[in-house]
């Protein structure tokens, strides 16, 4: 059996999706398996066991007809038996039709899914299992090969490190003047992917101030990249400077440095997105502030989860949900977030720092 599961996004998207790879290894541990990724999301999967291959997907590729093409049949020539687009764009179902794979699995949200897939699955709005609805549906696209009562829907993502990684990354920090044995760390997603996910950051201040002044043991490094360097400057000038004192200059300039440099922090909070999903594939404890516009239900824990914490705005002001309509409120995403005061997170996450601190 030879398997092709797409996923051309995100971060986040590419490392939440990797769990259909260790789903059908647990249940065809022979099975070839072919992942179909963005070349910049590579590090989040690197050393995965559950993966035989990775299948790089460029930009170049995609803004070229010609090379878009010669993709096409490198794809059809791998002779996959089966196709599992997660993605679920114009691309990849073009990847998906043009395999020649007998099984072609895919969500049946868009017109043409009715042609290019032989097995469809509707989006699930509403938690049947006690995951994230982001975990439950990419399981769901597992049930044309593995009957529902065998696919493991308590998998998690995970990320794989190398001893000799930590070590590069120890003597990198050294070299900084950073002792990430020693000290006890913060990693801080400060900044979201875009505004409208970015937590205010005056209010973003606020929390760091109260962080640090109830836990001045502890240090904080910031997760951006360097085109959000403005944004950390304006950040810092809200801080108070004791909290400053506090904050290590140190950057990763890799994503898989920063991934090796997260996991010898002591847990991972701040703005939803790829920082909070890799804190939690490196089974650190994280806390995620969700944005206005955000499904709480899809990206979020469990409530029976005792390790990773969220909030959200609806958790205090329900009354503002009541006509959800996510076109809507992500255009309003700022001035809900203004609502969305830092009294209201303070107590929940100064508990959540005492307890996993250690």
């Amino acid at each position: 059996m030879k398997i092709l599961v797409i996923q051309q996004k995100m971060i986040g998207d590419v490392l939440t999706s990797s769990i259909l790879c260790e789903a059908i290894k647990k249940k065809y541990p022979s099975a070839e398996l072919h992942y179909l990724i963005n070349k910049h999301t590579v590090p989040v999967v690197e050393h995965n066991p559950f993966i035989d291959k990775l299948i790089i997907f460029t930009p170049e590729t995609e803004n070229s007809y010609v090379k878009f093409f010669k993709f096409l049949q490198q794809i059809k020539a791998e002779k996959y038996n089966t196709v599992i687009d997660v993605y679920g764009k114009i691309s990849s179902a073009l990847i998906t039709a043009f395999s020649g794979a007998k099984i072609k699995i895919g969500y049946e949200k868009k017109k043409y899914a009715g042609f290019l897939y032989t097995h469809k699955y509707a989006i699930q709005l509403v938690r049947n299992k006690a995951v994230g609805l982001a975990y439950e549906n990419r399981f769901n696209l597992l049930k044309a090969i593995i009957p529902e009562e065998e696919i493991d829907f308590s998998i998690q993502p995970k990320i794989y490190i190398s001893a000799l990684e930590k070590e590069q990354i120890l003597k990198i920090a050294s070299n900084e003047n950073i002792d990430l044995k020693n000290q006890s760390f913060i990693m801080v997603n400060v900044l979201g992917s875009e505004n409208s996910k970015t937590y205010p950051l005056k209010y973003m201040a606020v929390l760091l101030d109260k962080v640090a002044e109830n836990f001045p043991e502890l240090r904080f490094l910031f997760n951006y990249i360097p085109s959000q360097e403005k944004e950390v400057n304006e950040l810092l000038s809200y801080c108070n400077p004791t909290t400053k004192q506090q904050i290590s200059p140190f950057y990763a300039p890799s994503l898989r440095e920063f991934i090796v440099l997260t996991s010898f922090c002591k847990m991972v909070i701040g703005n939803e997105g790829g920082a909070i999903n890799m804190g939690k594939a490196l089974n650190l404890p994280t806390f995620a502030i969700f944005s206005p516009w955000i499904r709480k239900e899809t990206w979020g824990t469990s409530a029976k989860d005792s390790v990773n914490k969220t909030v959200h705005l609806k958790d205090f002001e329900p009354e503002l949900f009541k006509a959800y309509d996510p076109k809507i409120f992500k255009q309003n995403s700022l001035k809900l977030y203004q609502a969305f005061k830092p009294n209201f997170i303070i107590p929940r996450l100064i508990k959540f720092v005492e307890v996993n601190k250690n």
